[in-house]
């Protein structure tokens, strides 16, 4: 049915102003905004630390995730994307990021896409991402969406053009398959790509037209910088940079500022997120 569709409803409870803005801006290219955000690293390395001793190992990705998806449990309106003209709002929080089997030029990359309800605690988003990064790194083990992607390069280069013509098509009147909607990355609340790992800074990814990105976080390698600390005076801290890339046309700025507020707030403190999120905030009808 054209419109209904299987990874999100339409929003009608909102501003005509809010409604017509995606006929304005029709593409994420028009209509994204680029900013960064510095994160002091020692309540992260702290909570690290303190997890290490009890045998378990988090990292930065664990729990840039875990605030993130809590954020976005608390403040619907980030769960949102735009698909031809309209504005919907997403059932479940999904996030996709890229796997590199390892650091060699040669290495095969993958995409991995996991779902949450929003309501995990810190310890269960943990488990969900070590789970499907321990999968993805079985030697010669493809994921569904490497074996779509292998599926679809089979065709020749005139038939791969009509089918991506007609997904793409499918997808602006709500008519893909569930199915080709679980396997795509690009169908997410937000995608993630750690730098850091890399050993290079962040970057400002863009949105892709392609599926329903509406938020992608470029994490960087730390770096000590000199800032001011609560007196003014100047201080030598480690900085964690992400470079962020919205589509501005679901939410306003001050909703993305207020909901940035939150996942700070996550960061400074870890702990916040142990405990499991009684219930989730639903967005508007």
């Amino acid at each position: 049915m054209f419109g209904k569709r299987y990874d999100g409803r339409i929003v009608h409870n909102i501003d005509p102003l809010e409604k017509i803005i995606p006929y304005i801006m029709r593409t994420r290219t028009d209509s994204q905004n680029h900013y960064n955000d510095d994160f002091d690293c020692k309540p992260l390395d702290a909570y690290i630390a303190k997890k290490r001793e009890e045998g378990q190992q988090y990292t930065y990705m664990h729990l840039l995730i875990a605030a993130m998806v809590r954020t976005i449990a608390i403040r619907p309106q980030l769960n949102r994307f735009v698909m031809n003209g309209k504005i919907y709002t997403r059932p479940k929080i999904w996030v996709s990021f890229a796997l590199q089997r390892n650091l060699r030029d040669e290495s095969a990359e993958t995409t991995i896409k996991l779902k949450f309800e929003g309501t995990e605690s810190l310890e269960e988003v943990k488990k969900i991402i070590d789970d499907a990064v321990t999968e993805n790194l079985k030697p010669s083990d493809e994921n569904n969406t490497d074996k779509t992607a292998a599926w679809i390069m089979k065709m020749p280069g005139w038939l791969i053009k009509f089918f991506i013509r007609l997904v793409i098509s499918l997808d602006k009147h709500g008519m893909l398959p569930k199915a080709l909607i679980d396997v795509s990355p690009f169908h997410t609340t937000f995608f993630i790509t750690n730098l850091k790992s890399l050993g290079i800074n962040y970057i400002y990814h863009h949105v892709y037209e392609f599926g329903t990105t509406g938020i992608f976080i470029g994490l960087g390698k730390e770096r000590r910088r000199i800032v001011p600390d609560g007196g003014g005076n100047p201080v030598t801290k480690k900085i964690l940079t992400l470079g962020c890339v919205t589509d501005e046309r679901f939410c306003d700025g001050l909703y993305y500022a207020r909901s940035m507020r939150y996942f700070r707030r996550f960061l400074r403190d870890p702990s916040q997120m142990e405990t499991p999120l009684a219930k989730k905030k639903e967005d508007v009808d």
